[in-house]
């Protein structure tokens, strides 16, 4: 059975979103506050996280990112929110959440999202749950990577710049493209942080004389080839 974590502080709204899902098939896990989910999640990571953006604690874009960054898989997650600003679904979706539903919703548009949503991740966990470019194998799932049969010890970081460059391979990525997508568009980190994580991965990939891999484009990027 699928799990689906919602995180809402009003009772009502979290009566109709448990009542919906419960209907749907879904194991619904509660919780009414950032510290509460993040508490929830400590047992297992959800299928799929409906999460409001108005919370007690915690601003939902800000544990959005955090749910993206601690991940060990890939799933979903649904903002819902009442401000329904062009501006603030730009924030929803850039800060790594893959639908975002202004309230009030309709509870039949709302699951047919939910359903979507698992059927892509579903499909995408199929195509690429492994990567393979020359004798670096990734698998996406465990987030683990191999170099020649050896097993690479990554941190979070160095494994998401190394996922990005692999799915990539051959081609070139701007620096402002890898920022964005392993710091995100409003971290206080500089572009430099992104030579000293290459130069990181550099020394693992290239560890006992292996050729490099992670190719400087001068005033561009960065690319992996085989």
């Amino acid at each position: 059975m699928k799990c689906v974590l919602a995180v809402e502080d009003e009772p009502d709204i979290a009566f109709v979103l448990t009542h919906g899902l419960k209907q749907e098939g879904f194991e619904v896990i509660t919780a009414r506050s950032g510290g509460e989910a993040f508490m929830r999640m400590k047992s297992g990571e959800p299928d799929l996280v409906l999460l409001d953006v108005m919370l007690p604690d915690i601003d939902g874009f800000e544990m959005c990112r955090c749910l993206r960054e601690m991940r060990q898989r890939p799933f979903p997650i649904l903002m819902l929110s009442a401000r329904s600003t062009l501006t603030d679904k730009i924030k929803g979706l850039d800060c790594g959440a893959d639908d975002y539903i202004t309230k009030p919703f309709d509870l039949d548009e709302l699951l047919a999202r939910v359903r979507a949503s698992m059927r892509r991740v579903k499909e995408y966990t199929h195509q690429v749950e492994h990567i393979a470019v020359g004798d670096l194998v990734i698998d996406t799932a465990a987030r683990q990577a191999w170099r020649a049969g050896e097993l690479l010890t990554l941190t979070k970081k160095e494994y998401s710049l190394l996922e990005l460059l692999a799915k990539n391979a051959g081609q070139v990525l701007t620096r402002d493209c890898i920022f964005d997508h392993v710091w995100g568009w409003d971290s206080e980190a500089s572009w430099e942080v992104i030579k000293v994580y290459v130069n990181y991965l550099r020394t693992k990939l290239n560890a006992g004389g292996k050729p490099d891999m992670i190719h400087s484009v001068r005033g561009i990027g960065y690319v992996l080839r085989a």
